[in-house]
C-alpha cells in the first residue's frame, strides 16, 4: 500500500471513530460505485449522512476540506444516488453530505474538523 493510501485509510478510521463517538451508526465504508467511492455512510438519527473524509499530514497543499471541490460534490451526489439505489431497504428522513477533515501533525493526536451539510 502506498504511503498516501495508508494516510487516507488511517484518516477514514479516525473519522469513523469520530462519528461513532457522536452516536452515529456507520452502515457502510468504502462503498464503490460507478465513478468513485463513498468513504463512510452513516446514520445521524434518521438522517442518512455520506461522509467524505480528507486527510493531510500538513497544510502544504491547503486545508484538507479544500480538496472537496464542486466537481467532487457533484460526484458525491451521483454516488449517493447509486448507494440509495443499491440499498432500497434503507429508510431515512433526509440525506446530507458532510466532510470530515483530518490533519495528522508530526506529534500528538489527529485534529478533526467536521463540516456538516456541505452539498
Amino acid at each position: 500500500m502506498r504511503a498516501k493510501d495508508a494516510v487516507g485509510r488511517y484518516g477514514e478510521k479516525v473519522a469513523a471513530r469520530h462519528v461513532e463517538g457522536r452516536g452515529w451508526r456507520v452502515v457502510d465504508r468504502n462503498w464503490r460505485g460507478p465513478g468513485g467511492e463513498l468513504d463512510l455512510v452513516a446514520f445521524d438519527g434518521d438522517v442518512l449522512v455520506v461522509v467524505e473524509v480528507k486527510t493531510r499530514r500538513g497544510l502544504g497543499f491547503g486545508h484538507p476540506a479544500e480538496a472537496v471541490t464542486p466537481v467532487k460534490l457533484a460526484r458525491l451526489r451521483r454516488l449517493t444516488a447509486g448507494w440509495l439505489t443499491a440499498h432500497p431497504e434503507v429508510r431515512y428522513r433526509s440525506v446530507r453530505i458532510d466532510v470530515v477533515a483530518v490533519q495528522l501533525p508530526r506529534a500528538g493526536a489527529a485534529r478533526i474538523e467536521h463540516l456538516e451539510d456541505v452539498a
